[in-house]
């Protein structure tokens, strides 16, 4: 176990959960999070972190409502999704949270699939998954692990890039990640969607979203949805921007929450020869699966 330290105030530590890395707390409760009872009305959102969680979130509240963003406006996306692995002393506990919420509830995980709580595959829940590119993936959950006092300090961008590669980082390693949800998804009742589809046809995917969650939508609502869940309307949106959640917390002004959301932004990161390592180590890991991603559109 390992404690982080930060600008002088106390990180988080860490520790494993069956071999993938996780705050302390998570590590803790972990019996009661595997043991989470799933209600088959309950919608999974899962992903890789920084693959366009919140992002995805936003879109499905708005769909459930209908396009009314008074109601998504409800409360913070942490309290209208129950996070439900994650633990943090001074914020609350997702499982807690999940258990008082009535249903239909949707709830979020980062989990890689074998860690996911059972009920949710044996109550053939509705899940979500969405990947993102693994280069574009990496700068975005750096720049997160700088401003988020719940993760560990990412160090310099040179010793992160190789620890991201390893595998090393919170939720584990991308590439197991993105193919474990991909393998499942013939099994159950998973839409597994593209951050970079999303960016370049929002209409096309959210249509999708609706489908899957069981609202028909016309194209004025559509059109709504995706000027609300659009880049710089969400970046101001103080209910969908984690601005609410404490300083001491998250540090927007080391790094802002939504920050770029934009593809290709890792050509601003990473070096050729971080470059020609990385495509050499993806080639390896992706050489058993038919998942393709972009890297730029």
């Amino acid at each position: 176990m390992e404690n982080f330290k930060f600008d002088g105030t106390e990180r988080l530590s860490v520790d494993y959960v069956r071999g993938i890395l996780q705050p302390t707390p998570t590590c803790d409760n972990w019996d009661q999070i595997w043991n989470f009872q799933a209600k088959p009305d309950d919608l999974l959102i899962s992903t890789y972190p920084k693959a366009g969680t919140t992002w995805t979130q936003e879109i499905v509240d708005l769909i459930q409502n209908e396009g009314d963003v008074e109601k998504s406006k409800r409360a913070p996306t942490h309290e209208r999704f129950p996070f439900i692995e994650w633990i943090i002393p001074s914020i609350g506990s997702g499982l807690e949270q999940a258990n008082a919420m009535p249903p239909p509830r949707t709830l979020k995980t980062h989990l890689p699939i074998h860690l996911l709580p059972p009920s949710f595959l044996e109550k053939n829940c509705k899940m979500i998954y969405i990947a993102r590119n693994p280069k574009d993936n990496m700068v975005s959950y750096y720049h997160f692990q700088r401003m988020n006092k719940a993760l560990p300090a990412p160090g310099p961008w040179e010793e992160y890039f190789e620890t991201f590669l390893a595998g090393k980082v919170c939720w584990g390693s991308w590439h197991d990640h993105v193919k474990g949800w991909w393998e499942a998804k013939d099994q159950h009742r998973i839409l597994y969607l593209f951050y970079e589809d999303m960016k370049k046809n929002p209409k096309h995917e959210i249509r999708k979203l609706a489908d899957f969650i069981g609202k028909s939508l016309d194209d004025r609502v559509l059109d709504k949805i995706i000027h609300h869940t659009s880049f710089d309307v969400m970046k101001q949106n103080p209910m969908a921007n984690y601005s609410s959640i404490p300083t001491e917390m998250m540090n927007h002004s080391i790094s802002p929450f939504i920050r770029k959301g934009i593809v290709g932004d890792w050509k601003n990161h990473f070096t050729v020869a971080q470059n020609e390592r990385f495509d050499e180590d993806y080639k390896k890991q992706m050489a058993d699966t038919s998942l393709t991603f972009h890297f730029q559109l």
